[in-house]
Order: structure tokens, then C-alpha cells, then sequence
């Protein structure tokens, strides 16, 4: 027997790729001295091992494996999906909550209002805007919202509470069958832990009025355990206008079992309230009439709240394995925004209100079997996704957050179905292929306050994947991928006839949109403490999402393509001391010919990171992150381009007891004058001549160098 036949037909790794699932009815005891030395040359110390079960047992044991970083050889299925640990995430300097994702290689989290407000996302050569084409999920529940007031795919992460992370799955391109809707550019799936491994009372302070207070522990309940976590923040920033941004988190967990058989039932609470300073126009700041950290309109912001249920069921037996996921979730939003300033309206400014309230609720299905096929270790795994949002949303017009009129409301009701089939098989020692087939269908019911607004529409969409790997010769595999994605657009497209706003025709868009993605690229482990990745990709859209700045959304535009590499290194070359070092290219190009020029506006180019973590030097740890991300083309004949953007972040910590550390978090330490995002439109403010418009760079600058303080206790 091969060692990867070991791997392959009798240890299966878990989802969370720190548990191996080994059927002790299948294995022998030469099987398990195998399989030690198997996980051990991937990366995997074999830690136990069970007592062999009696033959009739069919039941799955769990063997928990911890390591510093995942080995993905003789897993992925692409040269850009990885897993990152709890001890990885927990050695990341975050400013936010949402940068929790940057973990993932080549993808930059910043922002471009307020703290309330849902980040601002770049990867693949992609503004993802607020989570366009990044899908993202928490322990299976998707967070994007569709058809959303300010943004398709709209991705607000400041209910999440670090310290729960568990461990970050991404992968990139349309090329797995598990991932729909949003998920071409990349999907961050998060997971919070079933049982922390001590209690936490922490309590920080900082700069720009920054304080935040956790309280979480997972004591014995009944059977199983009751994990519970309660979070206070509130920060300003260096605005003039503070963000005064205040939130609450709660969770509260319920689970049994572990990761291969068990459930959980999870409720959570998030609620926020903040100012914003949002982007400002560049000739105000060059010609001293404010500074790059004041405010236009001094009463834009909103108010948000998230709660949320959900459960998860897992069990697997000698004949495979199935999970179930069902989640609802109540999601409000009020945002007040003024791109344009006193553009539209002279007298009481540009200021709008889009409102939108939402119950969102799902079930994601799916069961892996194996099923030897033409003599060859094959698995199979079919799935269901369902989800449906009864969205009531708005957009008016406001004047210091009153309302002076109403552009439009609407009520709808946007469902959709996902089913998708995916076959493992491998050929041969060194070839596997992951072939997968998906099947979404969509049905959208528009209410508008408009009758010619209102109506129905349905669309479906079918996506093939493909997925041959390579390998490993000398700890080194090679992948070969293509597939097709999609995302939807805004379901008020879909039924549109009349601009709401200007009352001219209006073009309806098509409700899905396919993408279509092929990649080559390798991962090896040739040298000792070494993991690197490196692959080529094109990926087409045949109609981008694209920001509009001075409207406060998205709209569907031309067909696009980009083409880029992306080179990943992780390397411990001490016990001590952890390097992680990312770079990233991107050319993206609307594909059709148009007078307007080819580039897309806000498009990342060039990414590159790297972050060195030191550890067990004592009481003493620390970690220093420097991240860049280039310029990009403004408009779409790149006659405006914006800068470069680089921070460096770090802290060090002390441990003064085995319970207790204190630490010390530095953001912009080289205190650069650095933009989050640049948009390039049309604005007038109130002492320039009515009537006219003057096109500029609008910014929003990134924090000055601050600092903050965290004490942490375990009990």
C-alpha cells in the first residue's frame, strides 16, 4: 500500500485540516505506523493514535493534529487555496476587526468612511468595493448581502470577535463547486471555536479614543459546552469629526461532539453607531481649506445591527459524511452619505439616506462518500444551498440626517437554490482530478414604489469545474484549473425601466453574470520550514461590477478581463520566528472597445506583503507586518491614476504570568500620509459657482500613527 493510498482511502483530513478522520475499520495496525509516517512527511505530526475498534465499528475517531501551519500537499486542489490556524490569526496586527482576512495572500482590507461601515476589499486585481466577488462566510453562513442599499455583495464584518477565530479557509478563482454567488475573485470561510482553550478577560485602551473590553470563556454545560464571548468597543480615529463608533458583540454557543461528529447552536448580537468622515476632494486639501482628516459634511454616518441563529450538524460513519447548515439572520442598516457636496442641491446639500432591512435565511446540505470507480480511489460529495432575503430597502434625500424627500423604496423578495456535484478521484500515485458541476437558480420579486419598477424575473446558471493535480515529486505538486463562476446583480436592475432619480429610460441588466477562470501554478516544500506557491491565472467577467462614486453604489458594466500571478511564501526558519511573504500582479482590462479607454477604474495592480511573528523567546513575542498595495488607474483612459498606499504595523507583548500578557499594538508606524481608497468624480462645494461641477480625486486618508495597550488574563 502507497503511503497517499493510505492517506487517501483510509485517513481523510477534516475541513478544518488539523483533524484527520481515520476508519478504523478499513485500517490495520501496519496501516497506522503508515499513515504516523505519511502525516508526519506532509507536515502533520501524527500526535495519537486510537485502539483499534472491533470490526463491526464504523464510526469515525478523531485524531487532533496541531501545527503552526498547514502542509496542503496531497490536498488542495489549487495552488491558491490554504488554511490558516488560530496561532497564525492570533499573531496578526488587526486595526479592525474585518482585517482579520488579510490572512489570506494578496488580499488588502481598508476602509473608506466611517468604522460602522462595511470595509473596502482589493484582490485579484479587483476594488471589490464592500465584498463584490469575495464571498465570505462564518461557520457556513454567508455574510455578503445581495440586492443591498449601498453595494451588491455587501460585506459588513464588524460583528466578528477575533479572539473566537478558530481558522481561515480561502480559495481563489471560480474552480470549486461548493463556492456560488460572489465567489470568482475568492472565498474567506471563518470559523469560531467550539471550546476555547482558556477563558479571556482583556481590556485595551489607546489612542483616538480607542477602548474595548472582551469577556469569553466555553465552560461544561450538560453534555457538551457553553461558549460565550461579550464585546464593548469604541474608537474615533484621528478625524476632526470624531467617528464616536461604538459596538457591541455578543455570542452565545451551544455545542456537542467535535468536528467530525457533533452540533452547535449559535445566536449572536452585533450592534454599532458612528460618525463618518467620509472621502474628501483633494483641491480642498491642497488649497488649506481643510485638513486630509476633516469632513465635508460633519453629520454624514449610520447606525447597523446584526442578529443572527444558526446551527450545525456533522456526523460521519464508515459510509461517509454529511453536515447540514441552517442559519436566519436579521440585518439593519441606516447609512448618510455626501459624495458630491452641494453638486444636486445648492441650498441643503447632496446628503442621502439608504436604508435597508433584510431576513435572511438558508440551509446548506452536503454528503461525501467514497465510491471506488474503475478500480481508482474515488470520492464523491453532492450538496443544496438555499437561501432567501426579504429585503424592504430606501434611498432619500437628507439634509443633517432629515429626510427631505424619497427617491425610491422597494420590497424584495430575492431567492435562489444551489446544487452542485463534486467527484475525487485519483488515477495514479502522482494524478487526482476534482471535476465538479453546480446548478444555481434564481427568482427575484421587485416592489417599487414605482410600478414601472416593479416586477419578476428569473434567470439560472450552470458551472463546471475542473481541477487536475499533479504530483508531489520531491514535496512539489502541480495544478491545472478551470471553471466557471457568477455573481448575481441588484434585483431592482433586473425590473428597472426608469431612473428613479433622473426619470430617463433605464437599461434592465441580466440577473446572473458568468465568469469563467483558468489557472496553472505549483506548491511546494522542497526546502526544510519552506511553503511557497506560484501560479498564473486568467479570469474574464462578462459584466463587471463597478462603484459609482458620486451615486453611493454599484452598477453593472462592461465585460472585463484580468491576468495575473501570485508567488505565496510561509517559512519558519526557527522554532522562534515565522516569515510570511506574499506578492501579487494583476493587469485587468475591460475586454470591449469603448472611446472612454479599457482600464478599469480602482483596480489593484500590484499587492505585496510580509509579515515576520517571533515567538518563545522567553515571556517576550511580537510581530511586524509591512503590506503595500499600487496604484491604480482612476478613470478608464488612465489619465488619473491614484498612489501607491503602505503601512507598517507591529506590537510587542510580555507575558507576566503563564495567565496574563500584556501587549503594546503600533498602526502607520512610519506615519505615511497614505490614501485607503481614491475615486476620481465630479463635486462642488458651497463657495465654488453654482451650477458647476469640477472633476477631481476624492480620498479617504489612512489613520496616523497610534498606539494601544491590551492587558489579557486567562482563567
Amino acid at each position: 500500500m502507497k503511503e497517499f493510498d493510505v492517506l487517501f482511502g483510509i485517513v481523510k483530513p477534516d475541513r478544518d485540516g488539523r483533524t484527520f478522520m481515520m476508519n478504523l475499520k478499513r485500517a490495520n495496525q501496519l496501516d497506522f505506523m503508515r499513515t504516523a509516517i505519511c502525516a508526519s512527511l506532509l507536515g502533520f505530526p501524527f500526535v495519537s493514535m486510537p485502539a483499534r475498534a472491533a470490526e463491526e465499528e464504523k464510526t469515525l475517531e478523531a485524531v487532533t493534529v496541531e501545527t503552526s501551519r498547514n502542509s496542503q500537499l496531497g490536498i488542495a486542489e489549487s495552488a491558491n487555496t490554504g488554511v490558516v490556524t488560530q496561532k497564525q490569526l492570533d499573531a496578526r496586527t488587526v486595526y479592525r476587526a474585518g482585517e482579520l482576512l488579510e490572512a489570506t495572500p494578496g488580499l488588502i482590507v481598508s476602509q473608506h468612511s466611517g468604522e460602522g461601515k462595511a470595509n473596502q476589499f482589493y484582490l485579484r486585481g479587483f476594488n471589490l468595493d464592500h465584498g463584490t466577488d469575495l464571498r465570505t462566510t462564518l461557520d457556513g453562513v454567508i455574510i455578503n448581502q445581495r440586492s443591498h442599499g449601498h453595494g451588491q455583495g455587501w460585506t459588513d464584518l464588524n460583528f466578528l470577535i477575533p479572539e473566537l477565530a478558530s481558522r481561515l479557509e480561502y480559495r481563489k478563482g471560480p474552480y470549486y463547486a461548493a463556492e456560488g454567488d460572489f465567489a470568482s475573485a475568492g472565498a474567506a470561510a471563518l470559523v469560531y471555536a467550539d471550546q476555547l482553550e482558556q477563558g479571556i478577560a482583556s481590556i485595551g485602551v489607546g489612542q483616538n479614543g480607542y477602548r474595548r473590553t472582551l469577556l469569553a470563556d466555553s465552560p461544561g454545560f450538560g453534555t457538551g459546552r457553553l461558549l460565550y464571548a461579550l464585546e464593548l468597543f469604541h474608537n474615533d480615529g484621528p478625524f476632526t469629526q470624531p467617528d464616536d463608533y461604538r459596538r457591541f458583540n455578543g455570542v452565545l454557543r451551544y455545542s456537542e461532539g467535535n468536528a467530525g461528529n457533533g452540533f452547535n447552536v449559535t445566536a449572536m448580537a452585533y450592534r454599532g453607531k458612528w460618525n463618518a468622515t467620509d472621502q474628501i476632494p483633494a483641491r480642498a486639501v491642497d488649497a488649506g481649506l481643510i485638513s486630509r482628516f476633516d469632513a465635508i459634511d460633519p453629520t454624514d454616518g449610520g447606525v447597523a445591527h446584526r442578529y443572527s441563529l444558526s446551527s450545525q450538524w456533522r456526523r460521519t460513519t464508515g459510509a461517509g459524511s454529511s453536515h447540514v447548515n441552517a442559519y436566519v439572520i436579521h440585518n439593519k442598516l441606516d447609512l448618510y452619505s455626501n459624495f458630491t457636496y452641494f453638486n444636486d442641491d445648492p441650498v441643503n446639500g447632496d446628503q442621502f439616506n439608504q436604508r435597508d432591512r433584510r431576513v435572511t435565511a438558508g440551509i446548506n446540505l452536503g454528503h461525501t462518500w467514497s465510491a471506488p470507480w474503475l478500480g481508482r480511489e474515488s470520492e464523491n460529495t453532492i450538496g443544496l444551498q438555499f437561501q432567501n432575503d426579504n429585503i424592504y430597502n430606501g434611498l432619500s434625500n437628507t439634509a443633517a440626517r432629515r429626510r427631505l424627500s424619497t427617491t425610491r423604496e422597494d420590497h424584495i423578495v430575492e431567492s435562489s437554490v444551489g446544487v452542485y456535484f463534486e467527484n475525487t478521484t485519483r488515477w495514479a500515485e502522482k494524478f487526482r482530478t476534482v471535476a465538479g458541476l453546480r446548478e444555481d437558480f434564481y427568482r427575484f420579486n421587485v416592489r417599487s414604489d414605482s410600478p414601472v419598477n416593479s416586477g419578476r424575473a428569473t434567470d439560472s446558471i450552470a458551472s463546471p469545474k475542473l481541477n487536475l493535480i499533479f504530483g508531489p515529486w520531491a514535496k512539489t505538486e502541480y495544478y491545472v484549473n478551470a471553471g466557471s463562476g457568477f455573481h448575481s446583480n441588484d434585483a431592482r436592475g433586473t425590473t428597472i425601466t426608469i431612473d428613479p432619480k433622473t426619470g430617463d429610460p433605464a437599461d434592465r441588466v441580466t440577473p446572473l453574470v458568468r465568469s469563467k477562470g483558468f489557472e496553472v501554478g505549483t506548491r511546494t516544500e522542497i526546502l526544510p520550514g519552506l511553503q511557497s506557491s506560484f501560479s498564473v491565472y486568467q479570469l474574464d467577467f462578462d459584466s463587471e461590477l463597478i462603484f459609482v462614486g458620486d451615486a453611493g453604489t454599484t452598477e453593472a458594466g462592461r465585460p472585463s478581463r484580468r491576468v495575473g500571478f501570485e508567488f505565496n511564501n510561509y517559512y519558519k526558519p526557527f522554532d522562534w520566528l515565522t516569515i510570511d511573504a506574499d506578492l501579487a500582479f494583476a493587469r485587468a482590462r475591460f475586454s470591449n472597445a469603448d472611446p472612454l479607454g479599457n482600464r478599469i477604474p480602482g483596480a489593484v495592480e500590484g499587492v505585496a506583503s510580509i509579515a515576520l511573528a517571533v515567538d518563545n523567546l522567553g515571556p517576550y513575542f511580537g510581530a511586524l507586518q509591512l503590506r503595500y498595495f499600487g496604484p491604480r488607474p482612476l478613470v478608464e483612459d488612465n489619465s488619473r491614476r491614484s498612489r501607491g498606499t503602505s503601512t507598517l504595523n507591529g506590537r510587542i507583548g510580555y507575558r507576566i504570568s503563564p495567565k496574563m500578557r500584556i501587549e503594546l499594538e503600533g498602526f502607520n508606524l512610519t506615519n505615511r500620509k497614505d490614501s485607503a481608497i481614491d475615486y476620481f468624480y465630479a463635486s462642488r462645494l458651497s463657495g465654488e459657482p453654482p451650477g458647476v461641477a469640477t472633476d477631481d480625486r476624492h480620498f479617504h486618508p489612512i489613520e496616523s500613527r497610534s498606539f494601544r495597550v491590551t492587558l489579557t488574563a486567562n482563567f
